[in-house]
Formats: C-alpha cells, sequence, structure tokens
C-alpha cells in the first residue's frame, strides 16, 4: 500500500484523469433517460460535450489551475446560453474552486469565490423549480451556494497551510545556516585564540632562551659557572614552552587518545611571581608589587592577566634595549583587577608594537586588546614622558550568573 500511495503522490494528474473518466461515466448515464432521450433540457451532444470539458478541467486541474478556471467558467455561461442543465459534470465547479483557492494566482482565486457565490443563483434564475415558491428558490439558490463557499474556503485555508510549513522550512534552512555561520565565526575565534596563545609561549620564552644562550656563549670560556646557570634556564624554560604548546595542541586534538591524558593548566596569576623570576634570571631588572588583598579570579581574568605581563616585558626586552628595567604593578580592587607594567628603556616606535613586534608578524598590541575586550576590560598603552613604554589594564570582574 505504501508503494501505491507513493505513486500517486507522484503522479497527480493520472489520478485526476482516473476521477474525470468516473465523473464522465455518471454525467453520461445522467444525460440519457432508460428509453434513450434526453434527461434534462437541451440536446444530447451539446449536454456530452459540456460533460466531456468539464471532465478535462478535473483531470488537468492542477497542471493549469488557471486555464481550466477559465474554461470552467466559458462552459458554465454555455450552458446557460444553450440551455443545458446542471448534471453531475458539474461537480467540477466546485473541484476547480477547491484548486484555484489552494494553488492558484491570487487573482485566480478572488475571480472562483466571486463566480461561485453567483453560480447557484445563475442556474436557479435560469432553471426554476417550478413547484418552490420564492422562498424556496432563494432557499435551494442559498443550500446550493454554501457547497461553492466551502470548496473555496477549505482551498485557502490549504493554502495557508502550506504557506505556513514553507515558511517554517525557509526559517529552519535559515537557523541552518546561521548555525554552520556562527559554527564558522567559532572556529576562526578560537584558531585566533590560540595564535595569541602560540605567540604569547613562543614569544616570551624564545626571547628568554636567546638572551642566556648569547650570555652563555659569552661567558663560555672566563665563567663557566654563569654559562652552566643560563644553560640551566634555558632549559627550563624550553620545557615550559613545550609544556604550555603541548596544552594547546591539546585544544587542537579534541577527541584523539593522546598519550599523557593530561595537560598543563592555563597559566594564572600566581605563576607571574614565576615569570619574574625568570625575566630577573635572563638579565632584565624587574619591580614586582602586589597592591589590595589577593583573592580568586576568573580564570579568564587571571589568564589574561598573566599574558599582558608577559607581552609586556618580552616586548621589553626585545626593545628596551641595554641597562632597561621594568616595573609591574598588580592592583586588586572590589570590582576589577588592574595592571601597571612600565620600563624605562629606549623603546620602540609605538606604531611597531601595534603590528605586533620587531618582525611585523605577531600580535602585539593588537593581541592584548583582543584578550582584553574579551574578557570586557579596557587597555591604555603608549611611551612615557622622558622614555620607556607604559601599559595598564584594567580587567573588571563580571558577577556570576
Amino acid at each position: 500500500m505504501q508503494r501505491l500511495y507513493d505513486f500517486l503522490r507522484r503522479h497527480p494528474t493520472w489520478v485526476d484523469t482516473f476521477w474525470a473518466v468516473v465523473l464522465f461515466g455518471m454525467s453520461g448515464l445522467s444525460e440519457v433517460s432508460w428509453d434513450g432521450s434526453p434527461h434534462h433540457h437541451g440536446s444530447l451532444p451539446a449536454g456530452l460535450a459540456v460533460s466531456a470539458v468539464l471532465c478535462v478541467v478535473v483531470a488537468l486541474r492542477r497542471r493549469f489551475p488557471e486555464p481550466m478556471l477559465l474554461i470552467a467558467l466559458a462552459t458554465g455561461l454555455a450552458q446557460l446560453v444553450l440551455d443545458v442543465e446542471t448534471t453531475v459534470a458539474d461537480f467540477a465547479m466546485l473541484v476547480i474552486t477547491y484548486t484555484v483557492a489552494a494553488v492558484g494566482a491570487r487573482w485566480a482565486s478572488r475571480l472562483a469565490l466571486t463566480v461561485s457565490l453567483c453560480a447557484a443563483t445563475a442556474a436557479q434564475l435560469r432553471w426554476p423549480q417550478e413547484q418552490a415558491s420564492f422562498g424556496g428558490q432563494i432557499a435551494i439558490a442559498v443550500f446550493q451556494t454554501v457547497p461553492f463557499a466551502l470548496a473555496w474556503v477549505l482551498g485557502d485555508s490549504m493554502r495557508t497551510r502550506r504557506a505556513y510549513f514553507a515558511q517554517l522550512e525557509e526559517r529552519a534552512a535559515r537557523l541552518e545556516k546561521e548555525r554552520e555561520a556562527q559554527a564558522k565565526v567559532a572556529v576562526a575565534a578560537e584558531r585566533a585564540r590560540i595564535a595569541r596563545e602560540l605567540h604569547d609561549v613562543v614569544a616570551h620564552n624564545v626571547s628568554v632562551m636567546v638572551v642566556q644562550a648569547d650570555g652563555a656563549n659569552y661567558v663560555m670560556d672566563t665563567a663557566p659557572d654563569q654559562a652552566k646557570k643560563a644553560l640551566e634556564t634555558i632549559s627550563s624554560t624550553g620545557r615550559q614552552a613545550l609544556a604550555e604548546m603541548r596544552r594547546l595542541l591539546g585544544v587542537l586534538r579534541t577527541g584523539e587518545h593522546q598519550e599523557t591524558g593530561e595537560y598543563v593548566p592555563q597559566p594564572d596569576v600566581e605563576q607571574i611571581d614565576d615569570l619574574i623570576e625568570q625575566c630577573r634570571s635572563s638579565g632584565l631588572p624587574v619591580d614586582f608589587k602586589v597592591e589590595g588583598t589577593p583573592r580568586p579570579l576568573p580564570s579568564g581574568v587571571e589568564l589574561t592577566a598573566y599574558r599582558i605581563v608577559q607581552e609586556a616585558l618580552t616586548n621589553t626586552r626585545k626593545h628596551g634595549g641595554p641597562g632597561a628595567g621594568a616595573s609591574v604593578r598588580l592592583v586588586y580592587f572590589d570590582d576589577g583587577l588592574g595592571l601597571l607594567v612600565e620600563d624605562d628603556g629606549k623603546g620602540a616606535p609605538h606604531e611597531l608594537y601595534e603590528e605586533g613586534g620587531a618582525d611585523g608578524r605577531g600580535h602585539g598590541l593588537i593581541g592584548m586588546r583582543e584578550r582584553v575586550g574579551m574578557v570586557g576590560g579596557t587597555l591604555d598603552a603608549g611611551p612615557r614622558p622622558g622614555g620607556g613604554f607604559r601599559i595598564s589594564a584594567l580587567l573588571p570582574l563580571k558577577p556570576a550568573h
């Protein structure tokens, strides 16, 4: 049965043709009496011709709704002119009215409604019931008009329902496209975040390793102990860089089995002390102070604070020149965390920082601003009066929902 239903849905014209043939057969039987004479007014050929045309209207109603409506109207007028009384084939008027209301153009739907409301009255005036009174004639006309009105209402409701479902499908398709677009945006944002992380990790740790390697090479012969200490610093810094890069790569390998199954946690405010000591051991004097009462912060705020200090000190080593020093202030407010990183080096042009470093390829202040913007904070950066560079950031503490 399911195959039959599928076949009927795929071939609606065949179904309509079948019913048109049935309708024509019933109309032919109703046209002829048992003695072979016409059952109604008018000639038998005219009646059969009218029935045949109306049955064609039923067969082709879904393929050509508007032309079939006009043909049906012309056939109805021919019935009135040729005095061919209504027959079973006039059921096609109801069918075409429903079809046009459901799938036809708006003008055709309005025309079908107007004509269908007048059709019963016109037929009653042309072929009145002789036994009925005037009031009875009106009642018959109204009674015959009701099926036409119901056919149009049913067809128009089907049109509305189809339009509603089409709108739902369009909305679902649009939402699907929006979800895909949001997914792409999320992927791009995640890539940008990982790029910032990689920049901060590589720029800082490699910078420390280069400075220590240069120092070790310089004192290798004259001060072996200092060279050994520098090599130890290079080793520990390299391990730290590898651990953080392993964590970042682990984000990219979601769903894969890892050897260790654990990743290094993201840096936080407490690890700024280790970062300062690492900078001091690489030859950059750093003054570090904490003001206010330390307390747990949102992970995003802690990571942002750590990366800002890391990037600022890395830029100081790159652009501060010999003898440069830096100071880091960490201030706990009631509603936020303040950061102030200053250096007294010769510095580099502000535009170079905005481009992202000496090579112009990193993220620099652009990456800082993006990080601060992600937590709803503000960043102010620029040269200091008298030399050096200053970075000030305020990271608000968002209330928990």
